[in-house]
């Protein structure tokens, strides 16, 4: 039986950068990889059964697609380290629930009302959502990718006609929170967390351009509080690797605002301009081998 220390599996295109980063960063640790995509797929379901071949540690960058599911299962019955494990991903994902919890751990969240799938009650006696302030926002309660979501709702009939679009899911109501200007840029961040390192990011709100925080800017601006709250959310979430949005009113009050993505969009800005830039992308590959190299050495 040969021990691979990361199994990889994935087959988005635009996950490619990305994937060679992580080749590099294991190359140079000395940690081995075996990658799956769907044209190597059998072959490693193949190896895995007849324990020709068994990982540490198994990353799945392909967990929407069906056709991995073999892989995961294989994972699971066999106690397999798992990057970001379903059962795990989907509970912090849950917003409804995660909200009250980040309430309860002194994290700042929007104003928020809750109100029950369209699929358990389809007529809703109108809310008083005078408090959410207009317009606000709509959200269901675990889809990602931005299904679903609504921006600038100013009325309940809206409300109502939106939770049609994710059916089975809760949706929150939040207020839109306001952020102050410095240096031309909003106060709106996207933070990246892997394996316990910290990679705050601007992020512009109509562009989705992101670009780093430098430690000049952190230091500042004084902005050390994104850490702080995504140290939080990593510690509730028990999530290896996800991003959150974070947003600093013109009052100076640090927002949770979008709380946790685990599927992460790892495209590089090199190649897309709305992606990771390249930089952090580099670290987030190196914080991955890094976690694989702890486990190796467990």
């Amino acid at each position: 039986m040969k021990q691979i220390d990361l199994c990889l599996s994935w087959y988005w295109e635009f996950d490619s950068d990305f994937v060679r980063m992580v080749e590099t960063a294991c190359n140079s640790r000395g940690i081995t990889l075996c990658l799956i995509k769907p044209d190597s797929l059998l072959q490693t379901i193949r190896k895995l059964q007849t324990q020709e071949i068994r990982p540490e540690v198994l990353f799945d960058r392909a967990n929407d697609d069906l056709r991995f599911d073999p892989i995961r299962k294989w994972a699971k019955d066999n106690s397999i380290y798992y990057i970001n494990p379903p059962q795990v991903a989907f509970k912090a994902e849950q917003k409804d629930k995660f909200h009250y919890t980040l309430i309860e751990n002194g994290i700042n969240v929007p104003y928020t009302i809750i109100l029950p799938s369209f699929l358990d009650q389809q007529l809703l006696d109108p809310a008083d959502i005078t408090p959410l302030g207009t317009p606000f926002v709509a959200k269901p309660s675990y889809a990602g990718g931005g299904a679903g979501v609504a921006l600038n709702l100013t009325t309940w009939d809206q409300v109502l006609q939106t939770r049609i679009e994710v059916p089975d899911q809760q949706y929150l109501l939040q207020s839109h929170v306001p952020t102050k200007r410095i240096s031309g840029r909003e106060t709106w961040f996207r933070v990246y967390y892997c394996g316990g390192k910290i990679y705050p990011c601007w992020w512009a709100t109509d562009t989705h351009i992101a670009a780093p925080v430098t430690a000049y800017e952190e230091a500042r601006l004084e902005l050390e509080k994104l850490r702080e709250i995504t140290s939080v959310i990593a510690r509730l979430s028990g999530l290896d690797l996800f991003s959150t949005e974070i947003a600093l009113t013109p009052e100076g009050k640090f927002i949770a605002v979008d709380y946790i993505n685990d599927s992460i969009d790892l495209r590089a800005k090199s190649k897309a301009v709305d992606g990771v830039p390249d930089t952090v992308l580099q670290l987030i590959a190196n914080g991955l081998a890094e976690l694989v190299l702890q486990r190796k050495k467990m």
